[in-house]
């Protein structure tokens, strides 16, 4: 155990604000906060600042002379009158949560969409990963044996208990759009078992990498670590990643050409994956897409609401959706509004909106251009399946041909995307083979830029800026580029110098490590399993697990990170 000792100086890396499905008042006062100490002396200096502040040390960091740590929030003043507390980067998750009377049901989406018709030929997704970078996924019915984990690269990677699990809700309501699938449920059975669970593309595997916490904590630079270990493990026995899903955004202050967000979401693209971005959630307030989804070399998808309806005409755009600058605009619309899917009991969301969201207890309604990209996700896994020799360039080409085109008169423009997600008639289609034109991105620009004007603070207003990564190590954007460019950058479990996770991320250790039957038996979710994690306003009010298990294990201590994803 860290010894007390004299207060000594010490830099807060905190895991702060974010813009939020809700705006989250401050803390409250006796509230534990998940900090990074840093010391200009030694890991053990820092320990010992943490205990004097009355917190408690979760992880030591030798390497960046550090310690993770949960302190009260009154008291992180009180570690040093010289400490920075950096701001954290706020990464929009483009998810709504949904009050309203309407629901439609992932089986409505397959059926306006037409991706049964293209299962009826053959084409379910089989032997494609899909990579999920997200806030985890959550053991619940409905993705028995469809997620295998990547590494945990988030704030709550620490806790062993926490790691990969989906504790903000967003992740798993992604997961079932995706790949979904009942037990006993199979593209076959779709029409005679109407009370089945199917995603998208049902027979797909998802690849979860988490980097938020369940307040949404993360960086940019935990997001482009994430993508670069796509890039580097995409060929990795039993995982084939040929889709990436991001269903989240930033407003950088950075042309796409520069982003080092955008530039890692082209390498992806490649290195032969199809990279879908949800286009953004604030069409009604900006003009312009969020990054990635601005780079024309990913697919940008805004929402629409269907109404329930196959017809085309009854479609009109959300408003929410957001629309483009007249030369980037979303590539392809798909369904968008009150889409319910796999919910996490518990959950930051499900308690936020639990009240009018859930339906039929296992579900969850939510809106935005998340759950539409998580579609189009889906989507591309089913035409790669069919074609598994295309490139991303042809397989955005077939699903741009195919869409369908919506009437002007419903408020569709060039601005806010016109071309529907359609799958009727995908089979046979002969896409474009030559390569998209566009400038690509170099990805030297700014890492501090790519964050743009949604970002962390801590409680007393410090932000994070700069070159840095979440550890405070500087990050060499070109450098970063080139290495993308060439294959990606992890050396075990070693991201841009520092050890982001306490396991080594091995394809030999990911391969066929996918959820099965027996892995799942008694791990079923039910509210009292979440139990003592009350909202006192928009903030737990603890904080902490009080003897719940998992699997027989009881949960840790750790302190959930007051954040949240937007």
């Amino acid at each position: 155990m860290l010894a007390r000792s004299r207060r000594t100086p010490v830099l807060l890396l905190l895991a702060a604000m974010l813009a939020a499905l809700l705006q989250i008042p401050p803390s409250p006062a006796g509230e534990l906060v998940s900090v990074i100490v840093r010391s200009t002396d030694s890991a053990a200096a820092a320990g010992a600042a943490v205990l004097d502040a009355g917190g408690q040390v979760v992880r030591t960091l030798d390497v960046v002379d550090a310690v993770a740590a949960q302190v009260p929030i009154h008291a992180l003043d009180t570690l040093d009158d010289d400490h920075t507390v950096t701001r954290d980067h706020r990464l929009a998750m483009h998810g709504r949560h949904n009050s309203g009377d309407e629901t439609y049901t992932v089986r409505t989406a397959i059926d306006v969409t037409g991706a049964d018709r293209y299962w009826a030929r053959g084409a379910t997704g089989e032997g494609v990963g899909v990579a999920l970078i997200d806030t985890g996924v959550a053991p619940v019915q409905g993705l028995d044996g469809q997620v295998i984990h990547g590494p945990d690269l988030s704030f709550e990677a620490s806790a062993t208990s926490l790691r990969s699990l989906d504790t903000f809700g967003h992740g798993t309501h992604m997961a079932g759009l995706i790949a979904g699938r009942d037990p006993g449920a199979s593209p076959e059975s779709f029409a005679s078992r109407p009370d089945d669970f199917l995603g998208m593309a049902p027979d797909a595997h998802v690849i979860s990498l988490k980097v938020a916490d369940s307040r949404g904590a993360t960086d940019v630079s935990q997001v482009i670590a994430a993508i670069d270990w796509v890039i580097t493990h995409r060929d990795d026995p039993g995982l084939n990643i040929r889709v990436l899903n991001l269903s989240f955004g930033t407003y950088p202050d950075q042309g796409y050409e520069t982003d080092p967000l955008a530039h890692a979401a082209e390498a992806a693209w490649d290195h032969g994956i199809v990279v879908v971005a949800a286009a953004g959630n604030d069409g009604d307030e900006r003009v312009g897409l969020t990054s990635p989804a601005y780079s024309p070399r990913v697919i940008a998808v805004g929402a629409v609401d269907t109404h329930g309806s196959t017809r085309y005409s009854h479609w009109n755009p959300l408003s929410f959706s957001a629309r483009g600058d007249g030369h980037r605009n979303p590539d392809i619309l798909a369904p968008g509004s009150s889409l319910a899917s796999l919910r996490v009991p518990g959950s930051f969301l499900d308690q936020a909106y639990g009240d009018t969201a859930v339906v039929d207890g296992r579900f969850f309604k939510g809106s935005g251009t998340s759950q539409a990209a998580a579609l189009v996700s889906g989507a591309a896994a089913l035409v790669v399946s069919a074609n598994p020799s295309w490139t991303p360039d042809m397989v955005k080409d077939a699903l741009l041909e195919e869409a369908n085109g919506l009437r002007p008169g419903a408020g569709f423009t060039r601005i806010t995307g016109k071309d529907a997600l359609r799958m009727h008639q995908m089979h046979g289609v002969t896409p474009n083979a030559s390569v998209q034109r566009d400038v690509p991105a170099t990805g030297g620009g700014s890492l501090d830029a790519s964050r743009g004007d949604a970002v962390l603070e801590s409680p007393s207003g410090v932000r994070l800026s700069g070159e840095v990564d979440i550890f405070g190590a500087p990050v060499d954007t070109a450098a970063l580029a080139q290495a993308l460019e060439t294959g990606g950058s992890w050396v075990g479990g070693t991201w841009n110098g520092n050890q982001w996770s306490g396991n080594q991320w091995s394809g030999n250790q990911w391969s066929g490590n996918q959820w099965s039957g027996t892995d799942w038996a008694g791990n079923q979710w039910s509210g009292n399993q979440w139990s003592g994690n009350q909202w006192s306003g928009n903030q737990w009010s603890g904080n902490q697990w009080s003897g719940n298990q998992w699997s027989g294990n009881q949960w840790s201590n750790a302190t959930w990170s007051a954040t949240t994803w937007r």
